[in-house]
């Protein structure tokens, strides 16, 4: 993408990979100015931000510092509002509707990408940039897709599906052309004080992977109530503590001593029930997703071959899709796979490049 316009903001998370972001910009003869997001509700919440990864209170000084560094101007944006109305009620309501939610795609879709470009077109910018493992690439149609990033250990793809093309046309993603051992080298030879600091594993507004007290907290008294496990006959097998801790293809914390291994094949919300089987009950060869976002083409009227990944680290399964007469989009798979979860992303891929996605209804 030519550098014909000079002002980018490069959404600054304190690590690593936004930080060099920031420097390959600014390097590249852009007019960079250092942004971090805030997105926490509650100014209590300052134990968690002290220790989240991408959006606390350490966050801040780190992305500061490194600003400070660079010589570029920066900023603390508040987003709590789009962050609580985008991401944080509907992870909830997923939950309590027997779904498994990706918060990090609502988050990028609506709070990273479609606030902080619009706050930052109004200040003037002609781009917003990050640290993610990817690339942007505009196809003969004249299209944008998201690409693959050069290393795909790292690659981010998967959780920038449903960017749409006025965002895509007005971002810039330095590091998909490198290696995460490159980017660390580079912060390593500018002194960087962020060059080792390890990568951020779990959702930001979860401590400790515990989605269920979020929940709790967050679901104003609509807690499910414990329940029956059940037999896909409907043989009830033992009592659950309520479908908020369960996800399609769990085996652990079950506690149900049936003498051979079982998994969580189907959550029931409406009878509150969370049906047990067999790790081959599991598996299929069909879903069904809507909220889509095509990338490649404006929209599909046709089978389609494509790749599409079911999950963040699932590698990804041949199959075709096609659109129905209700606007959802059927995948059929060459083979089936394992644990399809409701409310997950499915993306799709052709070729190193993102076609498309939705979420999996069932």
């Amino acid at each position: 993408m030519e550098n014909m316009a000079q002002k980018v903001v490069v959404g600054m998370s304190g690590g690593v990979d936004s930080s060099v972001a920031a420097y390959l910009l600014k390097k590249q003869g852009y007019d960079v100015i250092g942004v971090t997001m805030r997105i926490w509700q509650e100014d209590e919440a300052q134990s968690i931000e002290e220790n989240a990864g991408c959006c606390g209170l350490r966050a801040v000084d780190d992305a500061r510092g490194v600003a400070q560094m660079l010589d570029i101007p920066y900023y603390v944006m508040d987003f709590r509002e789009e962050f609580r109305t985008c991401v944080m009620k509907p992870f909830v309501e997923a939950y309590l509707n027997a779904k498994t939610p990706n918060p990090c795609i609502l988050c990028n879709r609506y709070v990273k990408w479609e606030a902080l470009l619009r706050r930052s077109m109004e200040i003037g910018a002609d781009y917003i940039a990050t640290g993610h493992y990817a690339r942007i690439k505009r196809l003969l149609n004249g299209r944008f897709v998201i690409q693959n990033s050069v290393t795909a250990k790292k690659d981010q793809t998967y959780a920038l599906y449903g960017l749409t093309q006025h965002q895509l046309m007005h971002t810039l993603m330095p590091v998909g052309d490198y290696t995460k051992q490159e980017i660390r080298e580079i912060a390593k030879m500018l002194g960087l004080n962020v060059a080792a600091k390890p990568d951020s594993q779990d959702i930001c507004f979860v401590p400790d992977n515990d989605y269920a007290a979020v929940i709790e907290r967050e679901a104003g008294g609509r807690i499910p109530l414990p329940g029956n496990f059940i037999a896909a006959d409907g043989t009830v097998l033992g009592q659950h503590k309520g479908i908020i801790h369960y996800t399609i293809g769990q085996r652990k914390g079950l506690n149900l001593a049936m003498g051979y291994p079982v998994y969580v094949t189907e959550i029931r919300p409406g009878t509150n029930e969370v049906v047990i089987g067999t790790d081959q009950d599991v598996f299929t060869d069909s879903l069904i997703c809507d909220h889509l976002n095509f990338m490649a083409v404006e929209d599909i009227d046709k089978p389609v071959e494509v790749m599409a990944k079911i999950r963040y680290s699932h590698a990804g399964a041949p199959c075709i899709i096609k659109k129905r007469g209700d606007g959802r989009v059927e995948c059929r798979f060459q083979e089936p796979v394992r644990a399809v979860t409701p409310g997950q992303a499915v993306v799709f891929y052709q070729g190193d490049y993102v076609y498309g996605g939705g979420t999996i209804m069932k």
